[in-house]
């Protein structure tokens, strides 16, 4: 086959085999087409798409590049979840120690933050000690001991998804639905599920902000599991406003910590139930997601899920004590107040704005070089629909960084809008499939 025969037929609106995909994806893995080859080949595939057959193979290549993991010596159905990121969001925290607690196995690897997004690596490695960065041999051996891992992708684990990933980010064609199914399956099935729970998020906060986006990419991530035989359920979920109320790494642990502990009203709680219902429900626990609903209630109010999360947290090398007495914790120079300069009610929010805000005071990355500070964030109090008095507190910003905190106070002040009127509260779960 030909290099360049193969982008000028992509180029051309034609569809390429598996056989064609699959060595476009190989020999670039193995360095034997450079960049500039395959940078032309994704736009051409970004611009004229790629067909449903197209997206798995391009998932299996990248899949198969490297080791796809063996987990039938443990006794159980593995499932995980994958959401694709948003401002608050850190369900994984929760979802994982409910689902074990269940008796669901959970292998979840995850990544880093993008963006105006939060990464759950980051979020765990606040905790001190916490180890994600293990090879396979104490992956599989957390798993056999507790029925969850939380973990990053190893060098092993889908190769070719790094690389061209990689190349995606610098060459204007990461927003392709096909490109990006390719490399959320691909991590996913490399890690030896039988089933897989997707929260595609859609709003203000999300990378996906058209619902008709939302829903296409939904739609792609189905269709190519279903294409693997895993099973699997995707919801699109609302990303208007921040998911529960603390956004920042440690800030994030800690309210996962109350969620754990019974603590669970708000968007933050229902959504947690529902996703680990959903995981349950695929891990043959329950008879249906309600079930398992309730059964994840059943879990956080007898304490077993928090006893899971501490005992993942023990096994990966963190400080449980932190996790006991979270209060404990260190505390950030500033702590800074921001009160509402008028009444009315929240009618929406710029949850892009707030998650860069975030940013700014330190909890993620602008550049690949920059050193997070774990214990930096916002918490924003209100909810679109609620009632907001002149002088009531909307936010607190906490960080070491002086110099940001006039700035974010603006950014935030500016990313709450006011109505006479009261607004309706937004639906969280917008829809579901499964195939």
């Amino acid at each position: 086959m030909n290099t360049v025969d193969l982008i000028r037929k992509k180029r051309e609106h034609n569809t390429l085999s598996e056989q064609e995909i699959n060595f476009l994806v190989t020999d670039y893995t193995k360095g034997k087409i450079p960049d500039y080859q395959f940078s032309a080949f994704l736009m051409a595939g970004y611009l004229n798409g790629f067909n449903a057959k197209e997206t798995a193979s391009l998932t299996k290549s990248m899949l198969y590049s490297g080791r796809v993991i063996n987990l039938d010596m443990i006794k159980g159905k593995k499932i995980d979840k994958h959401s694709t990121g948003g401002v608050g969001d850190k369900t994984s925290l929760i979802l994982a120690p409910i689902a074990a607690a269940a008796g669901v196995i959970v292998p979840m690897i995850s990544g880093r933050g993008l963006g105006h997004t939060g990464g759950t690596l980051d979020k765990l490695e606040a905790i001190p000690g916490f180890t994600t960065n293990i090879g396979l041999p104490k992956y599989i051996s957390v798993l056999q001991k507790c029925g969850a891992v939380l973990a990053g992708q190893t060098k092993e684990i889908a190769p070719a998804d790094k690389l061209i990933y990689s190349l995606r980010d610098v060459t204007a064609t990461v927003e392709s639905i096909p490109l990006i199914t390719a490399s959320i399956m691909s991590k996913k099935l490399a890690e030896g599920i039988d089933g897989l729970v997707l929260d595609v998020k859609t709003g203000s906060g999300a990378f996906m902000k058209k619902y008709d986006d939302a829903l296409a990419l939904a739609d792609s991530l189905t269709r190519t599991a279903k294409a693997f035989k895993k099973k699997v359920i995707a919801f699109i979920t609302d990303m208007n406003q921040p998911l529960g109320n603390y956004i920042g790494n440690w800030l994030e642990v800690y309210e996962s910590i109350k969620i754990l502990q019974g603590d669970t009203p708000g968007n933050l709680g229902d959504l947690s139930f529902h996703l680990s219902g959903a995981m349950i429900f695929l891990g043959g626990k329950s008879s249906s997601i309600q079930e398992g609903v309730e059964i994840s209630k059943q879990m956080v109010s007898s304490g077993k899920a928090f006893d899971k999360f501490l005992e993942i947290v023990k096994l990966q090398g963190g400080n449980t004590e932190l996790i006991k007495h979270p209060d404990k914790y260190t505390k950030s120079k500033i702590r800074e107040t921001i009160f509402a300069e008028s009444s009315g009610y929240l009618e929406s929010t710029d949850n892009f704005q707030i998650g860069m805000a975030s940013l700014e005071l330190g909890a993620g990355r602008m550049t690949m070089a920059d050193k997070i500070d774990p214990k930096a964030g916002i918490i924003f109090y209100p909810k679109i629909g609620d009632k907001i008095k002149k002088g009531e507190i909307i936010a607190e910003i906490l960080t070491d960084k002086k110099e940001k905190v006039d700035k974010v106070k603006i950014q935030l002040k500016r990313a709450i809008n006011l109505s006479n009127k009261k607004t309706p509260v937004p639906k969280l779960i917008k829809s579901s499939m499964s195939l």
